[in-house]
Order: C-alpha cells, then structure tokens, then sequence
C-alpha cells in the first residue's frame, strides 16, 4: 500500500509564500510522474502542477510563473513552491502519484 503524507499548508495573508512537501513510501517514486491538485469549496479539483520521472513540468495557468513544482527522488518527495500567493489560491492541496495514489490533503488559505 502506497501512502503519500503531505505537509506544509497553512494560512498566509496574499503576497506570501508557502511550500508544500509530499512524501511517498514507495521505491518505484523515481520513475513515476506526480502532481499537486487543488480544490476550492464548491468547485471540482483541478490540476495545478505535474512532474515526471525526468523532471519535466507542466502547470496550469492560473499559477504559471507562481507555483513551482519539483522533486528529489533521493527523499521521495515532491514540493510546491508557490509564491504571490491570492486568495483564489485557497484550496485544500492534494498530492497524486501515478497511477492513482492520493495524499491526505493539505489546507491551504490566503487572506486579502
């Protein structure tokens, strides 16, 4: 059973920064892409960053040249790096490791 445990949510007034870590108790993590989604109140989770094996990144618009994602396969761990933060950015953010593996969540609020 594959368990990813995030950490690093929280609230921050907007402008601010916060990064999210995820830790995968797997050793295939290495190979396998990961992502961060996110979830507003009353809205579906949408995708926010993705990662593969390699390193290469794709994000969605709405955080491009804001959030950044990356890894260290050594600690098996994925980080959001997300700065300017707005308070459409609040959301519950969850880590997802392929093929279907999902963390916990973590709350993420940012105050005007």
């Amino acid at each position: 059973q594959v368990q990813l445990v995030e950490s690093g949510g929280g609230l921050v007034q907007a402008g601010g920064s916060l990064r999210l870590s995820c830790t995968a108790s797997t050793r295939t993590f290495s190979i396998n892409a990961m992502a961060w989604y996110r979830q507003a109140p009353g809205k579906q989770r949408e995708l926010v960053a993705v990662i593969s094996g390699g390193g290469s990144t794709n994000y969605a618009d709405s955080v491009k040249g804001r959030f950044t994602i990356s890894r260290d396969n050594g600690k098996n761990t994925v980080y959001l790096q997300m700065s300017s933060l707005k308070p459409e950015d609040t959301a519950v953010y969850y880590c997802w490791l392929r093929p279907d593996y999902w963390g916990q969540g973590t709350q993420v609020t940012v105050s005007s």
